[in-house]
């Protein structure tokens, strides 16, 4: 049996079965337009759709809304696939809005046979003119009577090809004087002369949007259209469109709108995402900054993550920005339980232990991951000469500096205790090289007195001789702006924050030689990383996916 709805939406569909629905007759849709990559915001309609799916054992079709051949493409149309199947999601069928073009061009003419819609040859400028607004009701264009066969003759010539892209566009006839602008002679097709990536040059003119979106769900009869606040003031049309051509002998889809995701310092306007790509700000749509799923892919989320940021944000009626600590709670949380620990140092100092024997390696037994006992141990050489990071030691430390100073003790991590003895400088001032001792009887584990010593640092490092020479890039917000959606794409830049990445050359355990792209780590103290598709057999790169800890609030 299964669970009573718990959200809004699926206490909807429940009700629905109540009234005597069929469950059989369940269909829901993912309708993307490839015009773009998909990004977080789509995440919350993916999981919703494929869900409701799963419960109520339905199929799901993936739709592609390509009614817009300037700004669509095969690539959007590959990623898009490519994103949804990485999620874990499967749809039924895929479905692409132009398999109807027949259809839809059908019906249009039908609407001109029975005076519900007419050729206007305004502009585009006279016609919005025209509107009104919210408050004012809307005039009527000089051609709303133009008659019925005078409007055939001209929209035939239309999808001929015979004229040029804004001269002449096909209208409903709904009312000028509606509450709702939408409802005020929409257009419903347009001259564009471009081919498209998949009829071609077969056509000449498009549909808009409304005209194809409810028809199209029509058309694949699907039960439940379930689609975003901002698209409410479109039922009204989405109904009166569906008025004139539906068979009551089959499944009427039903509109319904949920609150979308919206994520603190992030946009989610295609247009704007692909103004920072082609600007150059970014260095394509699945660079890690972006906030397109092959983008937070590549960063180092997981499926797991997304979806469980999806479950925890929850599916609302009202409008709310979710904080981004919630999405890095979530990776965090999924990682820690995934993932190996490794030592990596980013920015190394040398750092050498005069009493260790010259030609000794140690081969030291480091537990993989506290969290998961099957996930066993590794071997990780010692020698005299380590690296630790730069910003371990201190040779003026403040009060409560618990790693390496003169005269002070830490342990590296695993291995033995050593006291910082004296420093090797550069000639411009720079520290080099610390000189350090260790005691011999310290090393962890062995169950000596001595190992059992407390000190209250505790350092990872990297051997000199055993190693693997590693980038690392560390990501930031790449935007400073908690709102950079109210940013123009011209003024986009200006929110852009100049230190949203670093790049460090440092070095790692030789574990990480035999990594796989893709493949994600803990690297201690430091936080979680994924190796990068920018890495070659003598290049490994690596790409920081979040902090060990939330220390964006504190920068706030």
């Amino acid at each position: 049996m299964k669970k009573k709805g718990t959200n809004f939406i699926e206490q909807i569909i429940d009700g629905d079965l109540a009234r005597g629905f069929k469950e059989k007759d369940l269909r829901f849709r993912f309708p993307p337009e490839p015009n773009g990559y998909l990004h977080i915001g789509h995440l919350k309609a993916i999981c919703l759709n494929f869900n409701l799916g799963k419960k109520y054992r339905a199929p799901v079709n993936l739709r592609f809304d390509d009614t817009n051949p300037e700004k669509e493409a095969k690539e959007y149309v590959d990623a898009i696939k490519r994103d949804i199947k990485w999620l874990g999601f499967r749809w039924d069928k895929e479905c692409y809005a132009s398999d109807y073009f027949d259809l839809l061009h059908e019906w249009a003419v039908e609407l001109i046979n029975k005076g519900k819609a007419y050729v206007d040859s305004q502009t585009s400028l006279e016609i919005a003119d025209q509107k009104g607004t919210p408050t004012k009701p809307g005039s009527e264009s000089p051609y709303r009577d133009r008659p019925v066969e005078e409007s055939l003759e001209l929209f035939l010539k239309m999808k001929n090809g015979d004229f040029k892209q804004g001269e002449h566009v096909l209208r409903a006839k709904i009312s000028m004087s509606s509450s709702n602008m939408l409802m005020r002679d929409p257009v419903i097709y347009r001259v564009i002369n471009s081919p498209h990536p998949r009829t071609k040059n077969t056509w000449k003119i498009y549909p808009m949007y409304d005209w194809t979106h409810g028809e199209s769900d029509y058309i694949e009869q699907v039960s439940h259209s379930l689609c975003t606040l901002e698209f409410k003031p479109h039922r009204d049309l989405y109904d009166w469109f569906l008025d004139q051509v539906v068979d009551k002998s089959k499944i009427r889809p039903k509109q319904r709108e949920f609150a979308r995701l919206n994520l603190s310092h992030t946009i989610t306007s295609k247009r704007k995402l692909l103004s920072l790509v082609e600007g150059g700000f970014v260095s394509g749509w699945d660079d890690p900054r972006m906030p397109t799923i092959s983008g937070l892919r590549r960063r180092g989320y997981t499926p797991e993550s997304l979806k469980k940021f999806v479950t925890t944000a929850g599916v609302a009626k009202r409008e709310n920005i979710i904080e981004m600590s919630l999405l890095e709670f979530c990776i965090r949380e999924d990682l820690n339980q995934k993932c190996n620990r490794l030592m990596v140092v980013q920015a190394p100092l040398k750092l050498t232990i005069t009493n260790y024997p010259s030609d000794q390696k140690e081969e030291l037994m480091l537990v993989n991951n506290p969290e998961n006992p099957e996930a066993g141990s590794r071997s990780v050489i010692f020698s005299k000469e380590v690296y630790i990071e730069k910003t371990d030691f201190l040779e003026d430390p403040p009060k409560k500096y618990f790693r390496l100073s003169p005269g002070n003790e830490v342990r590296l991590k695993g291995a033995y205790i050593i006291k910082a003895e004296d420093i090797i400088k550069d000639s411009d001032g720079n520290i080099i090289e610390v000189i350090c001792t260790y005691d011999p009887k310290s090393k962890s584990g062995s169950g000596s007195l001595e190992s059992q010593r407390k000190v209250k640092g505790t350092l990872h490092w990297v051997s000199c001789e055993s190693n693997v020479p590693v980038e690392i890039r560390e990501y930031d917000r790449l935007f400073e702006h908690p709102s950079p959606g109210d940013f123009s794409s011209d003024d986009l830049e200006s929110a852009i924050n100049k230190d949203s990445i670093k790049i460090f050359n440092g070095f790692g355990e030789e574990e990480l030689s035999n990594s796989d792209v893709m493949d994600s780590f803990q690297f201690q103290r430091k936080g979680y990383y994924i190796k990068d598709t920018d890495s070659t057999k003598d290049k490994h790169v690596f790409n920081k996916t979040v902090s060990l800890r939330d220390n964006w609030k504190k920068k706030n």
